[in-house]
């Protein structure tokens, strides 16, 4: 088992200082998680999203991040592929020379980006590419381990050409998949690569998502093969907030996610700005028969949760708020489902630093070793 973060540089201030902010905590944290026993810490790549994501640059983030660490592994997730945005061979060097300068701790994730927004901001109609997509997932490994590379496609063309470097690690980094759907979880699985599942489905979610890739892992064919590495892993999606105060964490985490989900929602789907000037700091009720609850909204969904109740909280799919042991059980169920990894997900908007730091420090702690210790029973048969 893996236990790693992942980043959106998402944020409630899109001025200046706010993005001074979030990435000299990001830092802060990364740092922190290295000392934790963290795993991997994961960036995305995402552009012309307001709030939802700043992180338009992970290449040179994770280079940062290699200088200032000697353990923790670096992953892209993902770098998206349109060759306007990253041609094939501008990404074979990036990737290779991080993972030399980090003596071979990077993971190479790939996909096309998520919106339109996006896209467009190349030029592109994001219906239209995952043609584009296929050539560059297949080529890039190519060029990391020939001599000399020449192609000849339909979206890339490259005169024979020597690109160096090569990578450190041989052949070349483990290669994954963004998956959010079947269709993508299939895909990955068919060609041999890890599953990055970046939903907020739940364990049950991740189940069904597990047996689709494991099937088609099992069924893959040769030819479909992309890079020289096979790789079966797949990486789930846990957003997560452990503190002392459970009903504290609860309510951070909550309030968070819904800034996550509703930003997103503002992105894919043109649904308004999430205001978090507006919620209440304490989103804590009583229902009629007087049972604590917390009463919050993501879009336009009305969510009520018993936080009172331990087993009414594992029956919510976006929960991995309160304490420690709040955190290992829904992790379990997380491992139980199928991941091989989990990805730890605290930045979320309107979250403060003091609280991912705790959060990151209860995890590195309590929660990791408590899996670390029992390698025998991680996994229900």
């Amino acid at each position: 088992m893996k236990f790693s973060l992942i980043y959106e540089a998402q944020t409630t201030d899109a001025t200046r200082a706010g993005d001074r902010k979030v990435f000299d905590d990001t830092v802060e944290q990364v740092l922190l998680a290295e000392q934790m026993g963290f795993d991997v810490v994961w960036c995305v790549e995402h552009t012309a999203l307001t709030n939802y994501s700043h992180m338009s640059a992970p290449e040179t983030m994770l280079a940062f991040l290699a200088g200032k660490t000697s353990r923790i592994h670096l992953g892209h997730g993902v770098i998206c592929l349109p060759p306007a945005m990253n041609h094939p061979v501008k990404v074979a060097e990036r990737i290779a020379t991080l993972d030399l300068l980090s003596h071979g701790r990077v993971h190479f994730g790939v996909g096309k980006g998520g919106t339109q927004q996006e896209s467009g901001t190349f030029g592109y109609d994001l219906a239209t590419l995952n043609p584009q997509i296929d050539e560059a997932m297949y080529l890039i490994p190519k060029i990391m381990t020939q001599d000399e590379i020449e192609h000849d496609g339909e979206f890339v063309k490259i005169p024979k050409r020597p690109v160096h470097p090569k990578p450190y690690q041989d052949p070349h980094p483990p290669m994954y998949l963004a998956c959010t759907n079947t269709d993508t979880l299939t895909r990955a699985g068919q060609r041999g690569m890890g599953a990055l599942v970046l939903g907020f489905g739940g364990p049950d979610d991740v189940a069904k998502k597990n047996e689709v890739y494991r099937s088609a892992w099992n069924t893959r064919k040769p030819e479909d093969q992309v890079g020289f590495r096979p790789h079966r892993h797949l990486a789930a999606l846990c957003p997560t907030i452990v503190l002392d105060d459970g009903v504290k964490a609860r309510q951070i985490g909550i309030k968070g996610q819904r800034y996550f989900m509703e930003s997103l929602a503002h992105w894919y789907t043109g649904a308004p700005r999430p205001d978090p000037a507006q919620w209440s700091d304490d989103i804590t009720a009583h229902d009629a028969a007087g049972k604590a609850v917390i009463r919050t909204s993501f879009a336009s969904e009305k969510v009520e949760i018993d936080f009172s109740d331990p087993t009414m909280m594992l029956l919510n799919p976006n929960h991995a708020y309160g304490k420690v042991e709040d955190c290992i059980g829904y992790v379990q169920r997380l491992i139980d489902a199928g991941a091989d990894e989990i990805l730890f997900i605290c930045q979320m908007g309107s979250v403060p630093q003091w609280a991912q730091l705790e959060t990151l420090k209860n995890i590195g702690t309590h929660v990791i070793p408590h899996f670390r210790k029992q390698p025998g029973t991680r996994r229900a048969a």
